[in-house]
Parts: C-alpha cells; structure tokens; sequence
C-alpha cells in the first residue's frame, strides 16, 4: 500500500492506531479527492515520522484512518530559526513555506523600525506551514511563532546561537558565510524589512558577538527572495544539504 494523499494530523501514530478525522479532513479526503474504505493514505504528526494508514470509516462529516506501518522515520532539520520582518500577505505566506521545506526549524516573525506590517494572523501562517510539508514529503512541521520585536529577541537572544545577519547595506561587498568554527553551534538567519534595517539596529547587529554579517550578492534583493537565497548559502554551508 503506497499513498498519493498525505495528510498532517494532530494525534499520537503507531501500529494500529485509530486517527478519527476531522471535518475538513473528511471533506478533503472523501470530497475532493474521493476517497473511498481501503484506500491509502500517509500520515504525519512531526513526532512520530510518517506512517502509510488505511480509510477504515468513511463519511461526509468525519470518518477514521487506522495506522498499518511506518514508511519513514522522523526527520528532524538542523536547529535553524528563520527571523524576517512580514511584509504583504501573499509574499509572507511564500517566506514560510519555502522555509518550511528547505528545512528551518522554527520560522520567527519580527518587527523593526521600518517594519510595514505590524500584525500577522500566525495561525494561518502556521497552516501554511504544514501544508509545505504536506506537500514536500517533509515529517517535521517548524513552529512559527507570534510577532514580536526584533528588539526585544536581540534582548534574550541565547549566548551560543550564531547569528548570519543578511545586511542590505552591504550588497556588492564580498562578505561570505565563513563560519565554520561555528558548524555545530544552533544558528538563525535575519532577513530585512522592505525598508531594510536602521541605523541602530545595523550597529547593535553588527556588534553581537555571535554575528556574522554576509551580503547577497551584487544586487538588492526583494524580502521573499533573500529568504530563500540565505536559506540556501547556510544549508550548503552549515546544513544538511
């Protein structure tokens, strides 16, 4: 039994047991994508990898899956945080996803001075999340955390996390990842606001201690694409690529 449907679910999983499903879930399955008793489905929690599950009840308004074996192992990403200021729904909705499947394991939402968006709706960018790994065969959703501060995150930030901050204002300079004293150390990435960051914030950023300040390149690049390019530098640097 190999399943073409995965589906993200909040229970325990194991041999044999019973997922009860919840309406969404049962509309999805059995209305959209016509589902039928016995068909296959895979299944995941971010805890307990993906188990291969058999449609045991079926109905319009829930229904029950029962777990028949493992088909992968847990896999947990490296100890990453993606930090990035929000800016228009559409392309902040992008930043978590491609977070999600290039592998950060926890996606953390920040204010700065020249931050454009000053709420965010974390649980629809927590669905979007799972949706990814969903979608990219991932078994670990990342956490995305509620909007605060990049000042007050700076304030409590752990003594041994590396700190690869993306500083708009040194585009065309040569300033690569080279860091590989800190290879096993727990790490996160900032990107910038549209706006990019003050002045204050660059010095006190550039001050840390654990900072490691890099350009992207030659050119200034948009929120959601210097999401992904740093995401990609560290992972082929530091990561498990």
């Amino acid at each position: 039994m190999s399943a073409k449907i995965r589906l993200y679910v909040e229970h325990p999983l194991g041999a044999g047991q019973s997922i009860p499903l919840t309406k969404e879930q049962a509309h999805y399955l059995f209305g959209v994508m016509r589902q039928r008793l016995g068909g296959a489905v895979a299944l995941f929690n971010g805890r307990d990898g993906e188990w291969q599950a058999e449609v045991t009840e079926a109905g319009k308004r829930g229904g029950v899956l029962t777990c028949v074996d493992q088909s992968k192992p847990l896999q947990m990403p490296p100890d990453l945080w993606l930090i990035f200021a929000p800016i228009k729904k559409a392309r902040t909705d992008f930043i978590v996803e491609k977070a999600a499947e290039m592998g950060a394991a926890r996606i953390l939402p920040v204010g700065t001075e020249y931050t454009n968006s000053e709420r965010i709706r974390q649980d629809r960018l927590q669905a979007h999340a799972v949706e990814a790994a969903e979608q990219c065969g991932g078994t670990y959703v990342p956490e995305v955390g509620e909007l605060q501060k990049l000042s007050q995150l700076l304030d409590h930030w752990p003594a041994e996390r590396q700190l690869m901050f993306c500083d708009e204002a040194e585009v065309g300079n040569a300033l690569q990842l080279a860091a590989q004293d800190h290879k096993d150390a727990p790490w996160a990435i900032l990107i910038g606001p549209e706006g990019g960051f003050s002045e204050k914030e660059r010095k006190r950023l550039h001050a840390m201690a654990q900072s490691h300040v890099v350009s992207l390149g030659p050119r200034i690049l948009r929120a959601d694409t210097a999401a992904v390019a740093a995401m990609t530098l560290w992972q082929q640097a530091l990561g498990d690529w």
